[in-house]
């Protein structure tokens, strides 16, 4: 897609990058470091964006200037119940999104953004997109994501359940919340020949298995950043003779001792690719893996279920619902194990979620088919 606008008396054209598909704007206004940040406000509740002209830390400050006033506009009201507030909460999400991606920033060819005091992201915006051949314009707000991204892929994050780092790469979930590795970490294996890593992501569990001693993993995903992203971490880990990729829709074909998923949590619409990792609308993976593990698991075999209660607390899917998914697919629970969350916004109390966070309960369910 393109984005077209006019500067002086001349019309302009430049490919228009948007990571969670946000449409080309239809109207642009060019401004520099004289916008005002009410005015910068203005024209994004107007539904027209400012393509930047000015200096880039001074559109960064502008950025949260404006971010200010759009939490001043939007007062929360009081939520009925968890549910309420867990959509009241997503909307607030989505209208801060869509104001904010309305400041835009121009990129030259190589990935050069041609404003004073702008920092190089040529690597960063090459991870992210790919070579660039012709101009772009991206909004701040992705661009500094895509820088952060950037940072967090070099640095990469401590895992303590595999006592190393792995390195998430842009539009790939970071392996941030480590309770759920830890139960992986200590589930007992009920065999260690063969696993299989159903939505592999970053490749943390499947990287933890093999620390453990299992002699092969299969990994799948059907998000090819993921799977190259899943690769990097467990080529860097000394891991790469005894993994397999598969780009696909859950399983691979044939049948494994173990088989581990760690679904998205929440049955919610994402807004973006790398939400895909938390929002599972209609519960679609989830229902997906226990409906069809049965057949990819070996007789006495185990499926791994890393799940998060947090839906439940939020009144999105009840408990009774996951047993009954459970049994209907022709499964048993042949052991739980459960962990409290240990990330910040568990102990937040100016989080919009606080309560069901604060009682969120994480669990390795251990499935084998019911005979």
């Amino acid at each position: 897609m393109f984005v077209r606008w006019v500067e002086g008396d001349e019309e302009l054209t430049a490919e228009w990058r948007s990571e969670n598909n946000a449409p080309p704007p239809a109207e642009i206004v060019v401004a520099d470091d004289e916008l005002a940040a009410d005015d910068a406000y203005r024209l994004a509740v107007e539904g027209k964006a400012v393509l930047w002209r000015g200096d880039f830390q001074n559109a960064r400050q502008l950025l949260k200037a404006v971010d200010r006033r759009i939490e001043r506009a939007g007062k929360r009201r009081p939520a009925k119940n968890a549910t309420e507030a867990f959509h009241l909460h997503r909307q607030r999400q989505a209208r801060q999104a869509q104001l904010l991606g309305r400041l835009l920033v121009p990129v030259d060819p190589g990935h050069v953004v041609p404003l004073r005091r702008a920092p190089d992201v040529r690597e960063a915006c090459t991870e992210a997109y790919g070579p660039a051949e012709g101009p772009s314009v991206v909004s701040l707000r992705e661009l500094l994501g895509v820088i952060g991204a950037h940072e967090w892929r070099h640095k990469g994050v401590e895992v303590p359940g595999l006592g190393a780092r792995i390195h998430p790469h842009y539009g790939v979930f970071s392996p941030a919340r480590g309770e759920y590795v830890d139960l992986v970490a200590a589930a007992p294996l009920p065999s260690s020949r063969l696993a299989f890593d159903i939505g592999t992501g970053s490749g943390v569990l499947a990287a933890v298995l093999l620390a453990r001693g299992v002699d092969s993993v299969v990994a799948t995903d059907l998000d090819q950043r993921a799977l190259d992203c899943a690769r990097d971490n467990l080529d860097r880990l000394g891991f790469a003779d005894r993994v397999r990729f598969v780009r696909t829709d859950l399983f691979p074909p044939g049948e494994a001792p173990l088989v581990v998923c760690n679904p998205p949590w929440l049955p919610a619409k994402p807004t973006s690719p790398i939400e895909h990792a938390v929002y599972d609308p209609g519960s679609r993976m989830l229902r997906g893996y226990l409906d069809r593990l049965g057949k990819h698991l070996e007789p006495g075999g185990e499926g791994w279920l890393v799940l998060s209660d947090l839906a439940e607390h939020l009144g999105l899917r009840s408990r009774a619902d996951l047993l009954e998914a459970i049994d209907a697919a022709g499964l048993t629970v042949a052991g739980k194990t459960d962990t409290r969350p240990r990330h910040p916004r568990a102990a937040d109390p100016d989080d919009p979620l606080h309560a069901a966070r604060a009682a969120e309960v994480t669990s390795l369910w251990r499935l084998a088919v019911h005979h």
